[in-house]
């Protein structure tokens, strides 16, 4: 078992009722989830020792959010309380053609307005093997950018295994400050996770053939993109997710992971999409625990984590709560999603 400290924001989910749109539900269904913090949650699943690490209000808001995470595992107690809100989003889901939709409502949260002094990460990463944030965090501003570098510098200074999911969200900063924050965090990173489009937004590293609006993904330039990331920042391993949007109801599902100057590639898994939000989020927990897990062995690592992810795609809201034992039976070829008696 494995101390796996992740840090962010946790929010309130609402989303109408199956695949209607905001415009036409009279109701919302309510759930918890933010990107650190869905990953916590499926290191708790797989048994890790998961921590996140937030501010959320000292209201009955705040502790719906904690108490989700408890729900699962979570060891919550390093959580700060106090600030004016909880961060919230709205999720219309897709489907065939049209688009899943996103609309944020975080501005103001408790998390954004916290302060550098708060966060004692000596004490926060005492006894801890991994320490895993996303570049949403740092992008919801004030002084996140400089709290996320005090905690990589603890962790580098500690020994602790370093994870960033770049994540990058345009309507929370631009390309250019991005890049900037980014660019001073990615030293302390031993573990960079991306998608299709992550390394493009924030570097400017783009995957040469590969058009993304089609589903056209070309495998020759994602080595290309993880060899230049590793190149300028100096990372152990890359892992990037390569989804091929056939509709918002079909997707092909994949991922490489880049170490030791060379890639290795997961299987493909064809999805029939139930919810896509934060599937990235656990690829990067089932990436975590494969690496706790069976470490030295690439192939078994990015395995574990794609098959993770595809069957969290299969399960209603943010959280992955699939077992170990189901990823590994996926790993294994059990595919056809025959009722289990």
């Amino acid at each position: 078992m494995s101390r796996i400290i992740t840090f962010g924001e946790i929010m309130m989910r609402l989303n109408p009722p199956g695949y209607l749109k905001l415009l036409q539900s009279d109701s919302l269904n309510i759930s918890f989830a933010g990107g650190e913090a869905n990953v916590a949650v499926s290191a708790a699943n797989y048994g890790e020792e998961a921590v996140f690490i937030t501010k959320v209000p000292a209201s009955d808001l705040g502790q719906c959010a904690v108490n989700a995470l408890r729900r699962y595992g979570v060891e919550t107690g390093g959580i700060l309380r106090g600030g004016p809100r909880l961060g919230c989003y709205y999720v219309e889901k897709g489907a065939s053609q049209r688009g899943s939709k996103v609309i944020y409502d975080r501005a103001g949260s408790s998390i954004a307005l916290a302060k550098r002094e708060e966060f004692d990460w000596n004490r926060i990463l005492e006894g801890a093997d991994w320490f895993h944030f996303t570049g949403i965090t740092p992008a919801l501003g004030g002084e996140l950018p400089e709290i996320c570098l005090d905690a990589v510098k603890a962790a580098r200074a500690k020994g602790v295994t370093v994870s960033c999911d770049l994540n990058y969200r345009g309507k929370l900063w631009s390309r250019g400050k991005a890049c900037e924050v980014m660019s001073s965090l990615m030293p302390y990173v031993d573990v960079c996770i991306a998608n299709e489009e992550d390394a493009k937004d924030v570097f400017g590293i783009e995957a040469e053939n590969t058009d993304i609006g089609s589903g056209r993904l070309d495998r020759g330039g994602y080595v290309s993109v993880a060899r230049q990331l590793t190149d300028r920042f100096g990372f152990g391993q890359v892992a990037i997710t390569l989804r091929g949007s056939i509709s918002a109801s079909e997707n092909n599902w994949s991922g490489m992971l880049y170490t030791g100057g060379q890639a290795y590639f997961a299987p493909n898994y064809r999805i029939h999409l139930v919810d896509r939000v934060g599937g990235g989020d656990s690829f990067g927990g089932g990436l975590i625990h494969a690496m706790c897990r069976w470490s030295g062995d690439p192939q078994k690592e990015i395995d574990f984590a794609i098959a993770a992810s595809c069957l969290k795609q299969t399960i209603e809201n943010d959280f992955n709560l699939v077992s170990e034992a189901e990823v590994l039976a996926l790993c294994a070829g059990n595919a056809s999603g025959r009722v289990q008696r």
